[in-house]
């Protein structure tokens, strides 16, 4: 009976690794999604600036030059900060649900000796039992 309950509990170990491999999968396909953004808004924003640059309005030698272009590195900046914000909110939750896989691989290494001593115990007594 005993070998069964160390059985179910290392299906329940399995059980919770899976469930936090998916979750890592999760986090780490939002950090690929968050350094792709990073890219595009550079790429846009370098785009911008050269518009601007050219811009006959509003581009270089123009009064208004200097203040559009706050505009934009103001803009950009925000978004940047924003997109840092969500990278770091996934570091964090990467580095959580990473201690928890270690944490459950810990008990499933526990539990699997249990198992073994378990199993090393019944077969002990099983033979001298069934010699006599």
């Amino acid at each position: 009976m005993a070998i069964s309950n160390f059985q179910e509990k290392l299906l329940f170990y399995t059980q919770q690794k899976s469930r936090i491999s998916m979750q890592l999968s999760d986090v780490q396909m939002k950090q690929l999604s968050a350094s792709k953004s990073i890219q595009t808004k550079q790429q846009e924003f370098n785009a911008k600036l050269s518009a601007l640059y050219y811009d006959e309005e509003f581009g270089y030698g123009t009064d208004e030059y200097s203040e559009m272009l706050l505009q934009l590195q103001n803009e950009h900046e925000f978004e940047l900060a924003s997109i840092n914000s969500w990278e770091s909110q996934l570091d964090i939750e990467k580095e959580n649900l990473e201690t928890q896989l270690n944490e459950i691989q810990s008990y499933e290494s526990t539990w699997q000796k249990l198992l073994s001593a378990a199993i090393k115990t019944d077969f002990v007594y099983g033979g001298i039992g069934g010699g006599k």
